[in-house]
């Protein structure tokens, strides 16, 4: 009777050890390596769908900084959502949009990550990205949109990001299949 019980105490045990190492391993890969990321709604359509899963790397940001198209996860201010958009300007720039044009300190910029064929399909009555006066981004902001410009609510919206909102960048989608990899 005493070994049924030393068994079931020794399993207990081990149940709860693996239960407290997997809770630890988890909480640690996703603070520090990587974050789970879900995309909703079509604001980066055609680059992510609706509905991609995958993940986000904190460790990449981390180590190599943000870059300008990085696509990145930034944290609501005051909520707990989280929105994927792509990184335009960085600190200290001045960022413009004319007539779907991107300027940065002046200079035109090519945002060669479109896809053309899509931005040609729009509306050619309508910019696909609206005009963006100027703006002048601060020591520790970042503008941020989606590729989907005419339906993405982002910087425009929202006004820019400080980094320590941006808590991951690239994302690596596994679900859907056949969207599977980086982006």
């Amino acid at each position: 009777m005493k070994k049924k019980t030393n068994k079931k105490r020794s399993e207990l045990l081990e149940l709860v050890q693996t239960a407290l190492f997997s809770f630890v391993f988890v909480f640690l890969l996703t603070t520090f390596i990587i974050k789970p990321v879900r995309v909703y709604g079509s604001s980066m359509y055609p680059t992510l769908h609706d509905g991609d899963t995958g993940f986000s790397y904190i460790i990449s940001m981390t180590i190599g900084g943000i870059e300008r198209f990085d696509i990145v996860v930034a944290k609501m201010p005051d909520s707990s959502e989280y929105l994927v958009k792509r990184v335009i300007g960085l600190p200290n720039e001045k960022i413009c949009y004319q007539e779907d044009h991107l300027y940065i300190d002046d200079q035109l910029i090519n945002e060669d990550f479109f896809d053309i064929e899509y931005i040609n399909d729009y509306d050619k009555r309508k910019l696909f990205t609206s005009n963006i006066g100027c703006i002048v981004l601060k020591e520790d902001e970042y503008f941020l949109l989606g590729d989907n410009r005419p339906y993405s609510t982002d910087s425009r919206y929202y006004g820019t990001f400080n980094k320590d909102q941006i808590v991951s960048k690239g994302v690596f989608v596994v679900w859907p299949f056949d969207e599977f990899g980086v982006k």
